[in-house]
């Protein structure tokens, strides 16, 4: 049976409703100072204006040690009416001072994952559903390939799929190098994000047509050409005969871009974005992106 592993316990993935594949309830990094998520009662705002618009879960991708607050979401699932998946993984090393990755240095990385999806994240007993990490701008350098190789020992204990930031939207095809290739994880349990910031349709056919998920996440922000590009290239997609291969979400990552703090947040992908490519493509596409994809992206055969 596949199963969803969300903060409150696994679930059928059929029951996700309509989901937000990639999104922040909290995060913090030294990379944006003084723009941290940590408010829970921003936090259970943010959830209830996505669950009037029809939202159903959100995937929440913080990893480790970038604020998670594992302990405050099984609650504010509960409170809300949405399903919320946590993950584990790492981000890029400049989102981490030294001292805390070498505390993980060699194969305790994959151990700290492995026993985040099974077990529990720190001592909140909830358990992630899927293992984050990040490569980098055009390439992947050692750090990617350190916990790329530990995201795929997690993938081959439990089966958990495994979600890619992709820098800019770039080195899709360096990361299903790593990972699918030399690391023997099946392309369908591996998520690129951020793929609507490099609107490269050739290098999106590319990568679809190895089996694995397009993320287009995230509203534009000042070099990205998230908004006014990203109906084409999803319509591109559709067209091939991808449209079971995509998946849409918000990417709130600063307090500022929270709706109720006046800016687009969890909200905009049902308010603004979901709209937007129903005119291109059709409502019934749009639907099985938010529905049908992320249920089957994001539950496992748990091992």
């Amino acid at each position: 049976m596949r199963a969803v592993r969300t903060v409150v316990g696994d679930v059928p993935p059929d029951r996700l409703g309509v989901c937000d594949a990639h999104d922040h309830l909290f995060l913090s990094s030294p990379r944006l100072p003084g723009e941290e998520l940590r408010s829970v009662g921003a936090a259970r705002a943010e959830l209830a204006a996505f669950r009037a618009l029809g939202g159903g879960a959100v995937v929440q991708w913080t990893p480790y040690r970038m604020g998670r607050r594992a302990a405050d979401l099984p609650p504010l699932a509960r409170e809300s009416g949405v399903h919320i998946v946590a993950a584990t993984g790492l981000h890029q090393a400049q989102h981490y001072d030294e001292a805390i990755l070498k505390a993980v240095r060699g194969p305790r990385l994959a151990e700290l994952f492995v026993a985040e999806l099974t077990t529990g994240i720190g001592l909140s007993g909830v358990r992630a559903g899927f293992v984050k990490v990040a490569g980098g701008f055009h390439a992947l350098d050692r750090h990617a390939r350190w916990t790329m190789t530990a995201a795929a020992e997690a993938y081959h204990a439990t089966g958990a799929p495994i979600a890619v930031h992709l820098e800019l939207g770039t080195g899709a095809p360096d990361v299903l190098d790593l990972l699918c290739g030399e690391l023997g994880v099946p392309p369908e349990r591996v998520v690129l994000g951020h793929l609507n910031r490099a609107p490269d349709l050739l290098t999106h056919r590319h990568v679809a047509a190895s089996g694995c998920y397009l993320a287009f996440d995230g509203p534009s922000r000042a070099h990205h050409a998230t908004d006014w590009r990203m109906p084409d290239a999803v319509l591109a997609l559709v067209e091939a005969g991808f449209g079971d291969r995509l998946l849409l979400g918000g990417d709130t990552t600063t307090a500022g871009a929270r709706s109720v703090n006046g800016g687009p947040g969890m909200p905009y992908l049902l308010r603004r974005v979901r709209e937007r490519l129903a005119a291109v493509v059709g409502a019934e596409a749009v639907g099985r992106m938010v529905t049908e994809n992320a249920g089957r992206a994001f539950s496992v055969e748990w091992r």
